[in-house]
């Protein structure tokens, strides 16, 4: 899945508060600030000051930056995600982890020796929306010319060697040998086709066993040249660098990459009628997936239905899922619900794992729950609380420059406005409940879930009385 992808939401890309420099200052003998001071006092955070422009050759650009470190991050992010590949699944996925396996200068080796030794990162990653290639390097100039020179030529240059090509499609398949085996990666696998359809979210992002041994070197060659280019590209740079120095670098990149159109934007999916897939598999446990289509990035609702799930159940031990199915039924160790906006729709998700006798009345009783929470949404004390540890926790996320060069990312690739992050959270601090209500039940249609079960046919047992935990003790001393 795509972040689900890890995004509880996670904000994605997109739980960070920005910056530069904080904008609260404290005495350099200040103490840890209590929890209870965290209560009330308004969280410290980052103000990021985000410079945009367009190179020559159409490559918008988004520059933070930061002297804290001596260091320079920068991403560059394509619409090269699984989203575009056709029929052809896996394409986009091998076309990235192929990027750096050589050019016609140097080899695999050669560039990953050329990295270390100037003390450089080089990384990819491919995705359903996205496709992402990027550098860290110290900032100094004797060390960060020659590594964006090389990361350069090894963007802008790939030469696909077939044995390289030939070892990865083999990784892939012996992979999908062991996902098999792996009845979380069949019940998600399930879910995407069930959810999406024909849709191009529908299919696995790193293919099947059926496509990637058709794969040959032309087409990764063709991707990367339709997809890969200049006007198909946002640049993020965040670090001790000028302005000056940061044109210069994006001029460098932008004019080395192939000329093209920029990526038709990926259609919105088909409503999925109700369904329930069940997956047989030998296991004492099953896993049960609920699932609908969600919202898109830079959706208006994103606050409420964020804070609404944190509630719900992707705040972890503090979720109400959690404590009615794991904590007073012992239902499970763990249940989550997440939201995964992409460029299209993303899912609504509620994951969990439970004894095999346990699954009919386990996937009953959440659904009764999530039809109860949509109905009657939160009390004003979960919203209160939900919104503290968020507005606590935000200013955390942007702690490093990657991280700013992440959320830079996003903004470019979604189209999202500036000040997003800010705004993210002003929205989160006025949200009110009657707001968080309207937002759940616009979004949330229960009785239109798309289910998936995988394990066993066995007899059932009926849903476990709720254990009452007593009161403590008078008088009990910790």
């Amino acid at each position: 899945m795509q972040r689900l992808i890890s995004f509880s939401l996670l904000l994605v890309i997109g739980l960070s508060i920005s910056g530069c420099s904080l904008s609260t200052t404290q005495p350099q003998d200040s103490k840890i600030t209590s929890l209870q001071r965290l209560n009330v006092d308004a969280p410290a955070r980052r103000i990021l000051d985000i410079q945009t422009w367009q190179t020559a050759s159409g490559t918008k650009v988004f520059f933070v930056q930061s002297d804290e470190l001596p260091m320079l991050d920068l991403q560059l992010t394509f619409a090269a995600g699984s989203s575009q590949e056709g029929a052809a699944y896996g394409l986009a996925q091998l076309t990235n982890s192929l990027i750096g396996a050589g050019t016609n200068k140097y080899n695999a080796d050669q560039i990953a020796q050329a990295f270390e030794a100037l003390g450089a990162e080089f990384n990819q990653g491919s995705y359903r929306d996205m496709a992402i290639l990027s550098l860290r390097t110290l900032s100094t100039a004797e060390l960060s010319q020659p590594a964006v020179e090389l990361f350069a030529e090894v963007i802008t240059r790939p030469n696909f060697p077939v044995q390289a090509i030939q070892r990865v499609q083999n990784q892939l398949l012996a992979s999908f040998e062991q996902q098999k085996k792996i009845p979380s990666h069949i019940a998600n696998r399930a879910l995407f086709a069930q959810l999406y359809g024909t849709h191009p979210y529908a299919h696995p992002s790193a293919g099947t066993e059926q496509t990637i041994p058709r794969l040959k070197r032309q087409q990764l060659a063709d991707f990367y040249q339709t997809y890969y280019n200049a006007h198909n590209a946002q640049l993020a740079l965040v670090g001790n660098l000028t302005r000056q120095d940061a044109e210069a670098i994006a001029e460098q990149i932008s004019r080395a990459l192939p000329q093209g159109v920029a990526a038709s934007k990926t259609p919105q999916p088909q409503t999925p009628k109700a369904t329930h897939l069940h997956i047989e598999f030998p296991s004492n446990q099953t896993h049960i997936l609920l699932a609908q289509l969600g919202i898109e990035r830079g959706h208006p609702d994103y606050a409420a239905l964020f804070i609404a799930n944190q509630i719900l159940g992707g705040s972890g031990f503090g979720s109400r899922l959690m404590e009615e199915v794991r904590e007073k039924r012992g239902l499970t160790y763990g249940i989550y619900s997440s939201f995964s906006p992409m460029q299209a729709q993303g899912p609504f998700t509620i994951s969990v794992q439970t004894r095999a006798e346990l699954s009919e009345a386990t996937l009953g009783f959440v659904r009764e729950l999530l039809s109860e929470y949509v109905q009657n949404g939160p009390t004003e004390a979960e919203l209160a609380t939900a919104k503290q540890e968020f507005l606590g926790s935000f200013p955390l996320s942007a702690a490093s420059n990657a991280a700013i060069v992440g959320q830079l990312g996003a903004i470019g690739f979604y189209d999202l406005p500036l000040n997003w992050l800010e705004t993210l959270m002003q929205d989160v601090q006025q949200l009110t409940l009657e707001q968080l209500n309207t937002a759940l039940r616009n979004h949330i249609q229960p009785d239109a879930l798309v289910v998936v079960t995988v394990g066993p046919s066995v007899p059932q047992l009926p849903l476990p009385e709720p254990v009452i935990r007593n009161a403590q003790p008078q008088g009990h001393q910790h």
